[in-house]
Protein backbone atom coordinates (compact mmCIF):
# COMPACT_ATOMS: atom_id res chain seq x y z
CA UNK A 1 0.00 0.00 0.00
CA UNK A 2 1.63 3.19 -1.05
CA UNK A 3 0.97 6.20 1.48
CA UNK A 4 -1.51 9.01 0.37
CA UNK A 5 -0.13 12.44 1.08
CA UNK A 6 -1.38 16.07 1.60
CA UNK A 7 0.50 18.78 0.69
CA UNK A 8 -0.32 22.38 1.68
CA UNK A 9 0.84 26.45 0.97
CA UNK A 10 0.12 29.46 1.50
CA UNK A 11 -0.59 32.30 -0.53
CA UNK A 12 1.21 35.98 -0.58
CA UNK A 13 0.99 38.07 2.49
CA UNK A 14 2.80 41.31 2.08
CA UNK A 15 2.81 43.78 -1.10
CA UNK A 16 5.86 42.76 -1.95
CA UNK A 17 6.19 39.31 -2.28
CA UNK A 18 5.59 38.78 -5.85
CA UNK A 19 4.98 34.69 -4.84
CA UNK A 20 4.98 32.58 -2.29
CA UNK A 21 8.04 29.88 -1.90
CA UNK A 22 6.11 27.89 -0.14
CA UNK A 23 3.33 27.34 -3.22
CA UNK A 24 6.09 27.62 -5.28
CA UNK A 25 7.67 25.07 -4.62
CA UNK A 26 4.91 23.00 -4.75
CA UNK A 27 4.26 24.16 -8.28
CA UNK A 28 7.70 22.60 -9.09
CA UNK A 29 7.00 19.23 -7.22
CA UNK A 30 3.03 19.23 -9.37
CA UNK A 31 5.48 19.44 -12.48
CA UNK A 32 7.59 16.43 -11.24
CA UNK A 33 4.70 14.34 -9.73
CA UNK A 34 1.31 16.01 -10.75
CA UNK A 35 -1.82 15.47 -8.36
CA UNK A 36 -2.95 11.62 -8.26
CA UNK A 37 -4.34 9.43 -5.39
CA UNK A 38 -1.23 9.23 -3.48
CA UNK A 39 -0.48 12.99 -3.94
CA UNK A 40 -3.08 15.56 -3.50
CA UNK A 41 -2.28 19.21 -3.38
CA UNK A 42 -4.13 22.08 -1.21
CA UNK A 43 -1.98 25.06 -2.66
CA UNK A 44 -2.80 29.34 -1.93
CA UNK A 45 -4.09 28.69 1.21
CA UNK A 46 -5.46 31.95 2.78
CA UNK A 47 -2.92 33.85 5.27
CA UNK A 48 -5.68 33.78 7.65
CA UNK A 49 -5.16 32.13 11.08
CA UNK A 50 -9.32 30.35 10.70
CA UNK A 51 -9.85 30.13 7.26
CA UNK A 52 -6.16 28.40 6.57
CA UNK A 53 -6.48 25.82 9.38
CA UNK A 54 -9.83 25.35 8.62
CA UNK A 55 -9.48 24.67 4.49
CA UNK A 56 -7.10 21.77 5.37
CA UNK A 57 -8.88 20.16 8.26
CA UNK A 58 -11.82 20.12 5.79
CA UNK A 59 -10.25 18.26 3.27
CA UNK A 60 -8.41 15.78 5.71
CA UNK A 61 -11.54 13.21 5.95
CA UNK A 62 -12.13 13.81 2.35
CA UNK A 63 -8.58 12.78 0.92
CA UNK A 64 -7.69 10.61 4.46
CA UNK A 65 -3.92 11.01 4.04
CA UNK A 66 -1.48 9.34 5.92
CA UNK A 67 0.88 11.82 5.58
CA UNK A 68 -0.03 16.17 5.74
CA UNK A 69 2.88 17.59 4.94
CA UNK A 70 2.12 21.76 5.44
CA UNK A 71 4.46 23.91 4.08
CA UNK A 72 5.08 27.86 4.55
CA UNK A 73 7.47 30.68 3.37
CA UNK A 74 10.31 31.55 5.31
CA UNK A 75 11.77 34.97 4.03
CA UNK A 76 15.03 35.39 6.49
CA UNK A 77 15.59 31.41 6.75
CA UNK A 78 18.44 30.15 4.31
CA UNK A 79 17.26 25.97 4.44
CA UNK A 80 13.85 23.95 4.60
CA UNK A 81 13.03 23.82 8.14
CA UNK A 82 11.03 21.54 9.69
CA UNK A 83 9.17 22.21 13.02
CA UNK A 84 9.25 19.82 15.65
CA UNK A 85 6.32 21.81 17.07
CA UNK A 86 3.40 24.29 17.45
CA UNK A 87 1.99 26.03 20.13
CA UNK A 88 -0.97 27.94 21.16
CA UNK A 89 -1.07 29.40 24.00
CA UNK A 90 0.65 27.38 26.42
CA UNK A 91 -0.46 24.26 24.68
CA UNK A 92 2.22 22.43 22.80
CA UNK A 93 1.54 19.45 20.70
CA UNK A 94 4.59 17.61 18.75
CA UNK A 95 4.96 15.75 15.43
CA UNK A 96 4.39 11.83 15.92
CA UNK A 97 7.45 11.80 13.04
CA UNK A 98 11.33 11.70 14.14
CA UNK A 99 12.87 14.24 12.57
CA UNK A 100 16.24 13.28 13.64
CA UNK A 101 15.67 10.12 11.43
CA UNK A 102 13.59 12.35 9.16
CA UNK A 103 16.64 14.57 8.00
CA UNK A 104 19.55 12.81 8.61
CA UNK A 105 22.09 13.54 5.82
CA UNK A 106 19.83 16.12 3.78
CA UNK A 107 22.60 18.80 3.03
CA UNK A 108 19.76 21.73 3.33
CA UNK A 109 17.15 20.41 6.04
CA UNK A 110 17.43 21.71 9.47
CA UNK A 111 14.98 21.50 12.29
CA UNK A 112 13.33 24.28 14.18
CA UNK A 113 11.11 24.63 17.25
CA UNK A 114 9.96 28.02 16.78
CA UNK A 115 7.62 27.60 14.00
CA UNK A 116 6.49 31.54 14.07
CA UNK A 117 3.96 32.74 16.25
CA UNK A 118 2.05 33.85 12.55
CA UNK A 119 -0.59 31.69 10.54
CA UNK A 120 1.95 28.84 9.52
CA UNK A 121 2.10 27.98 13.10
CA UNK A 122 -1.81 28.38 13.73
CA UNK A 123 -2.57 25.65 10.80
CA UNK A 124 0.26 23.53 12.01
CA UNK A 125 -1.31 23.39 15.73
CA UNK A 126 -4.73 22.92 13.93
CA UNK A 127 -3.84 20.16 11.99
CA UNK A 128 -1.46 18.18 15.15
CA UNK A 129 -5.30 19.12 17.15
CA UNK A 130 -7.23 17.35 14.51
CA UNK A 131 -5.23 14.21 14.31
CA UNK A 132 -5.02 14.15 18.07
CA UNK A 133 -8.35 14.61 18.71
CA UNK A 134 -10.31 12.47 16.28
CA UNK A 135 -7.69 10.15 16.58
CA UNK A 136 -7.12 9.65 12.74
CA UNK A 137 -4.34 7.46 11.41
CA UNK A 138 -1.80 10.50 10.05
CA UNK A 139 0.99 12.67 10.53
CA UNK A 140 2.03 15.82 10.06
CA UNK A 141 5.17 18.00 9.39
CA UNK A 142 5.38 21.65 8.78
CA UNK A 143 8.11 22.51 6.56
CA UNK A 144 9.13 25.75 6.26
CA UNK A 145 10.92 27.21 2.64
CA UNK A 146 13.57 29.99 1.97
CA UNK A 147 13.06 32.34 -1.12
CA UNK A 148 13.88 29.93 -3.82
CA UNK A 149 16.89 31.33 -6.16
CA UNK A 150 18.35 30.37 -8.96
CA UNK A 151 21.54 29.40 -6.81
CA UNK A 152 19.23 27.28 -4.05
CA UNK A 153 16.42 25.88 -5.95
CA UNK A 154 17.63 22.31 -7.44
CA UNK A 155 19.25 21.58 -3.71
CA UNK A 156 15.87 22.95 -1.88
CA UNK A 157 13.53 20.18 -4.72
CA UNK A 158 16.16 17.54 -3.83
CA UNK A 159 16.03 17.68 -0.15
CA UNK A 160 12.09 18.23 -0.27
CA UNK A 161 11.79 15.32 -2.72
CA UNK A 162 14.10 12.85 -0.24
CA UNK A 163 11.80 13.99 2.77
CA UNK A 164 8.64 13.40 1.16
CA UNK A 165 10.07 9.64 0.03
CA UNK A 166 11.30 9.00 3.79
CA UNK A 167 8.05 9.99 5.05
CA UNK A 168 6.43 7.78 2.11
CA UNK A 169 8.77 4.86 3.44
CA UNK A 170 8.15 5.87 7.39
CA UNK A 171 4.52 5.09 6.75
CA UNK A 172 4.48 1.88 4.72
CA UNK A 173 7.01 0.15 7.44
CA UNK A 174 4.24 1.56 10.21
CA UNK A 175 1.10 0.65 8.02
CA UNK A 176 2.30 -3.35 8.15
CA UNK A 177 3.85 -3.14 4.40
Amino acid sequence: MTAKILLTSFATWLPHQKTNSSDDLLDKLAQIHPPSPEITYLRQLPVDFHLAPHQVIEKIPQIQPDIIICCGMAESRQNLTIESRATQGENILNTQINLDKLIADLPTTTISHDAGKFVCEALYYGVLKYIQDTKISADCIFVHIPILTPANEAAILSDFLEIIHRVGLILTKNMGQ
